[in-house]
């Protein structure tokens, strides 16, 4: 459509109504009007995820990988994990958790931020 938009319709709204459109258009990267537009007109509007946190998510991810590998390591019967004494182990444990609860946290930050 190439007509310019020049036309104004006017919705009342609650409070309450206002916040959630608001927030699913924030949740989509489109401003409130055209967000209400496309709604309206029938459009399927997709959410969007934050790609930093993505990006962070698949960082943790690695990092976990990383750890079961070094733990995976020590409980194989190679000659060159008898070195490892369970201070170590108990160390790759404890890394494992702490990245499983960062893990978690920006999962709880995205779910939160995009009201999934």
């Amino acid at each position: 459509m190439n007509d310019k938009r020049h036309k104004h319709l006017r919705v009342p709204v609650s409070s309450h109504e206002e916040q959630a459109i608001k927030s699913k258009a924030r949740n989509t990267g489109l401003p409130v009007a055209r967000y209400m537009r496309q709604v309206c007109l029938g459009h399927t509007v997709q959410s969007i995820i934050d790609l930093a946190q993505v990006k962070h998510l698949l960082k943790v991810n690695g990092d976990l990988g990383r750890a079961g590998g070094l733990l995976k390591f020590w409980l194989s019967d190679d000659k060159r994990a008898v070195g490892m004494d369970r201070k170590e182990i108990f160390s790759v444990l404890r890394e494992i958790k702490e990245t499983q609860a960062l893990m978690s946290r920006v999962l709880k930050k995205l779910i939160t931020r995009h009201n999934i």
